[in-house]
Order: structure tokens, then C-alpha cells, then sequence
């Protein structure tokens, strides 16, 4: 009886530290690249459900995000929309298939050559393609591993489905922030409303 109780302890000891490391995490994100150096969100082309810290994997079980990840560049989505640039001119392919791409540095330099090249956050940008690196963008929205889900942009793109539904207003936002927490409820809720399937293949694998 003491043994489960002191292991209950212990257990609860654990999780407490754990919490307090994800929450520091939180409040104090590092950059997001893994041991290869590499961003988050370029793959390596090996499949790994493993994490690049303890408190990351907590986090993801938790479901626990930063609202508004702090970006290596200050990208400002209010300025680039009220210009009339299209999201697909920085992420192609949304409407082609499953992933909406973060735009590499040599997207960004394309016009960045010759436009604002005297800007704090365009400099940032030239030196990091005078390195050949690319800018280790956080990623905003994502869904775990675990959560298997296959979302596909390409159809809801297609069906006419704003991108603000899932993203919220970009046009009022600076650097982009988590404003539409996409867990199962909200698309199931979503699905329902427009008469669409919500047979559990849809989404998951």
C-alpha cells in the first residue's frame, strides 16, 4: 500500500516538473530546428513520431500551442494582403493539394531584391540567403503525429471554404497567431453544417 502510494507521488512529481518545463517552453520558445539543424517544417524523409525535447512531447499530448509563436522574421500578412498579394503566391500548392508550403527565402527574396532591401527584417532575410539557410519559420497550425489526420487543403479550397474559417482574419493580423483552435469539434461541427462527410476515413488514417 505505501509502495503505490509513494509511486503515486512520484508519478504526480513527474508530471509536475514536466508541466512546469512545457509551460517555461511556452512562455520562452526556442527556435524551432531539430538536432539536423533543420526547421520543423522540412522533412527529413524519414518518418518519426519522436519529439526534439521532453517538454515538446508534453506539450503535443496536452495539446498545449502558443497563440502567437514568435517568428524569426516579423512577416506582416496585413501589409502583403492590402497590396493584393494572393496567399497562394507564398503558399503553392494550397490549391493543388494537401499542404499549404512555407515560403522558402528565395520566394521572399524574389521580390525582396529590389523592395524595402533597406528594412531590419529584409536584411535578416539577405543574410540568411547569403548563408544558404533557410528561414526557420514556426509553424502556426499543425496536428500531432497522433492524431493521424490526413487534413487536405486542395477540397476546401475548392468548395469555396475561406481561408479565414481556419486561420482567422490574416488581414488583421501582423506575424500570423493560433486564433482557431482546430480540434475534432470544430470540424466535425463544420462538416455538419455544410452537408459534407463526416465518416471517420475522411480524416484519419
Amino acid at each position: 500500500m505505501r509502495m503505490l502510494r509513494a509511486g503515486r507521488i512520484g508519478f504526480l512529481f513527474l508530471l509536475a516538473c514536466a508541466c512546469v518545463l512545457a509551460a517555461v517552453e511556452i512562455v520562452h520558445p526556442g527556435r524551432a530546428t531539430r538536432a539536423s539543424g533543420l526547421p520543423e517544417y522540412v522533412t527529413s524523409g524519414v518518418f518519426t513520431p519522436a519529439h526534439p525535447t521532453a517538454s515538446a512531447a508534453l506539450k503535443d499530448f496536452l495539446d498545449l500551442h502558443p497563440e502567437h509563436p514568435v517568428q524569426p522574421i516579423a512577416y506582416t500578412h496585413t501589409v502583403h494582403l492590402a497590396k493584393g498579394l494572393p496567399c497562394t503566391f507564398c503558399h503553392v500548392g494550397v490549391d493543388q493539394g494537401p499542404e499549404a508550403r512555407i515560403p522558402g527565402v528565395k520566394v521572399c527574396m524574389s521580390c525582396h531584391q529590389t523592395i524595402a532591401t533597406d528594412r531590419p527584417e529584409i536584411k535578416k532575410i539577405a543574410a540568411y540567403q547569403a548563408r544558404g539557410e533557410e528561414i526557420p519559420w514556426v509553424r502556426v497550425y499543425n496536428y500531432s503525429e497522433s492524431a493521424h489526420v490526413r487534413f487536405n487543403h486542395a477540397p476546401h479550397i475548392r468548395a469555396g471554404v475561406d481561408c479565414a474559417a481556419c486561420h482567422s482574419d490574416l488581414t488583421k493580423q501582423t506575424t500570423a497567431e493560433r486564433k482557431v483552435n482546430l480540434n475534432m469539434g470544430y470540424c466535425l461541427s463544420c462538416h455538419t453544417q455544410k452537408k459534407v462527410s463526416i465518416d471517420c476515413e475522411t480524416c484519419h488514417y
